[in-house]
């Protein structure tokens, strides 16, 4: 502490008046005969420009380390991870830790893409268990309510489809906003996967989640497999077919209701063996917009362009970030870095929004 005092260039008196404290206190905390609060501890990590995790550990998270030595389109995604990781490991050390909710499947055993399908048809039905539906659409939020997972949506322009991070205490998934809705979810789906099989891979980033070199790795199949089972789960897809088989219509509608790339949509078909080759290669030359148009969704579909352009910060963040604030345990500014807006702005607004309500 002494240490951070003095690289701070404030006497012990002004570095205690920034941080809330009296010299006294502040003289008792560094001598072990009064501990930091939570508080103090997120207020010395402001001003000293460090994390609250750093301070109780003294350790370096290895998306900090990446963030030094990756540059070039990877290096902007790996940041903005690390900030979010940063937040989330903070907000943890202050009594809110992330509610991730793994699924056990067995992944010993079979060939990986095997293991992929296990490990969607568990999700599956945990999701199943929880009311919800794949199909609904709203991806980002059934994986942070479902699984508890971080996700966010960033702007990091062409070349780079999303990572994940995993820690003991951080799950997080970033998204690169995207004109295609479907890419962004396979990509979204497909690093769900990493996560729940525990692949060991602290920051696993992937810069194009359809390149065939990455895809011969047995980690990249599983993934792939998972997310192409559980975005097309087989029941879903046997039922669409029928007893007479897909029509050109029936075929874009249900790749619009599935929220999935004609493409992807035609080869899981092929897979479980209900389409021929042929078929096949009809339909996998529609594109999203065309399959939307065909089945009558287009203004659906340009919604949902819409929503994959915008980015936004992890939602369960926002909500733990800002439950510490209101019980004491940290400053606005966590909260207000989250969303992008000046901490002095946010406060007078939340202010003068209270002195709204009391005046009604």
């Amino acid at each position: 502490m002494l240490g951070l005092i003095e690289a701070s260039g404030l006497s012990r008196h002004a570095f205690a008046l920034r941080i809330g404290l009296d010299d006294s206190k502040l003289s008792k905390s560094m001598s072990g005969a009064r501990r930091f609060s939570s508080l103090d501890l997120t207020r010395i990590a402001e001003q000293c420009q460090v994390t609250v995790d750093w301070l109780i550990t003294g350790e370096v998270s290895p998306l900090a380390v990446a963030a030094r030595t990756t540059s070039g389109d990877a290096r902007a995604a790996i940041d903005a991870a690390k900030r979010y990781s940063t937040v989330r490991t903070d907000i943890a050390s202050l009594g809110y830790p992330q509610p991730w909710q793994p699924v056990t499947a067995d992944l010993a055993t079979g060939e990986y893409a095997e293991q992929g399908r296990r490990l969607a048809r568990e999700a599956s039905m945990r999701v199943s268990q929880a009311g919800r539906s794949v199909g609904d659409g709203g991806l980002v939020i059934l994986t942070e309510e479902v699984f508890g997972v971080d996700v966010a949506v960033v702007e990091l322009g062409t070349g780079f489809d999303g990572l994940a991070a995993s820690s003991d205490g951080v799950k997080l998934i970033l998204l690169a906003s995207s004109h295609v809705p479907p890419r962004q979810r396979f990509t979204l789906a497909h690093e769900l996967g990493h996560l729940l099989a525990g692949d060991d891979q602290e920051v696993h980033l992937d810069r194009d989640i359809f390149d065939t070199a990455q895809a011969r790795d047995p980690s990249e199949k599983r993934a792939n497999a998972f997310a192409s089972a559980f975005l097309m789960p087989e029941g879903k897809l046997r039922d669409a077919v029928g007893s007479t088989g897909l029509s050109d219509g029936t075929f874009a509608a249900l790749a619009c209701e599935l929220v999935v790339s004609p493409l992807a949509l035609a080869y899981r078909l092929l897979y479980l063996r209900l389409i021929d080759a042929g078929t096949c290669d009809r339909y996998k030359l529609l594109t999203g917009s065309r399959a939307a148009s065909m089945a009558g969704r287009g203004e659906e579909f340009a919604q949902r362009v819409t929503e994959a352009s915008t980015p936004r910060p992890p939602g369960l963040l926002v909500r733990d970030t800002y439950a510490a604030y209101e019980s004491g345990a940290a400053t606005l500014r966590p909260y207000a870095n989250l969303l992008g807006v000046d901490v002095d702005d946010l406060r007078l607004a939340l202010e003068s929004e209270h002195g709204t309500h009391d005046a009604l």
